[in-house]
This record gives structure tokens, C-alpha cells and sequence, in this order.
């Protein structure tokens, strides 16, 4: 044996030698041991093609370059986003919403949408042309006014007159918060 300390040649041997310091080494730059096990296994990804052709003379100073810039480029992308780290075991981050909505909001989502559909179903035919043609066509009161061959006026009171009648038919927490109109009741607005 030589007196100098021998490197690890062969990927295998340079990943049993370097693993746990390694992840220590990030854990300590990165604050955050998921982090540093996903930064490592980056690291060896990147350095496995120069150690299998052996042409990296030093594998294990290489990989430890590797994993340090890895983690400073992952340092540099939490401080602009920190929601890029949101696999992260950081607490801060069990408070993040989750990313599909639960079974209860599904479903009262789906009983909402229940309830506007058939309360724009129940609207007078002018309203929910316009209505319609305003909220999901997104067309403007000029160009529902020229489909329909209508005044602008008309449609502007028309389009009033259907948003006042769904504020009115739907429940109040199914609706963003607006003031109503209590100068004329549901009943009234649907007859005239």
C-alpha cells in the first residue's frame, strides 16, 4: 500500500465511501435532509458517466464540487420561489395548500354548481342570452348588442337584471360578497 490516500475509482465504491458524508455535508449547506438526499443522488447522477469512463482523476472531489454548486443553484431557487421546494419535510410548507381540492369541497362544489345551473335555467330567456353570452362567451355589451340585435342599453339592463336575480336565487355563501339591489323583490323583476 502507498503512503497517499487512495480515491475511490469505480462508481460503486465512490458511492459507499461518499454517501452519508456527503448528504451530511448538503444537509448542513441546505438546512433540510430531504433536500440533500435529492441534491446527492443529482450529484451522482451528473458524476457517474466521468467516473465509469474514468476520466475524472479525482471522483470524489468532483462529486463534491457537483453536489456543492447543485445546492447552491437549489439555495438560489428557494430564496426567489420558496414554493419550489414544496416536496421539502419544512414545516413551513405543511401550511401550503394542497394542489386538488379534498372530497368535501368536491362535493360542495358540484352542489353549487348544481344550484347556478338551475337558477340560470329559471332566468327569463333575455337575461340568459345575455348573461351567457357576457359570462362564458366573454363578449362585450357592444358585441352581445350586435349578436342579438339589440340596443346596448338593453343589454346592459338585461345583464343587470339577470345578476340581480342570481344574487337573489342563490344562497349568500354560495355568492362572492356584493350589496343587492332591495329596491325590487325576485318575484317582481321576473314578471316585468
Amino acid at each position: 500500500m502507498s503512503d497517499e490516500p487512495s480515491s475511490p475509482k469505480d462508481f460503486t465504491s465512490l458511492y459507499r465511501a461518499t454517501i452519508s458524508p456527503l448528504r451530511r455535508y448538503l444537509a448542513r449547506l441546505l438546512g433540510n435532509t430531504t433536500e440533500a438526499q435529492d441534491v446527492a443522488h443529482d450529484a451522482y447522477l451528473r458524476v457517474y458517466p466521468s467516473v465509469e469512463n474514468k476520466s475524472a482523476d479525482k471522483p470524489e472531489a468532483l462529486l463534491y464540487v457537483t453536489a456543492r454548486r447543485l445546492a447552491i443553484n437549489r439555495l438560489k431557487r428557494r430564496s426567489i420561489s420558496p414554493e419550489g421546494t414544496a416536496g421539502s419535510a419544512d414545516p413551513a410548507h405543511e401550511t401550503t395548500a394542497a394542489a386538488s381540492p379534498t372530497v368535501p369541497q368536491q362535493v360542495m362544489a358540484r352542489q353549487e354548481l348544481a344550484l347556478l345551473q338551475q337558477a340560470i335555467a329559471e332566468l327569463p330567456e333575455g337575461c340568459r342570452a345575455v348573461l351567457l353570452l357576457r359570462k362564458v362567451e366573454l363578449l362585450s355589451h357592444r358585441e352581445i348588442a350586435d349578436r342579438l340585435g339589440i340596443a346596448v342599453s338593453t343589454v346592459e339592463k338585461q345583464h343587470a337584471r339577470a345578476l340581480r336575480l342570481l344574487r337573489a336565487a342563490l344562497p349568500s355563501e354560495t355568492l362572492p360578497h356584493h350589496t343587492t339591489d332591495e329596491s325590487s323583490t325576485p318575484d317582481q323583476e321576473a314578471r316585468s
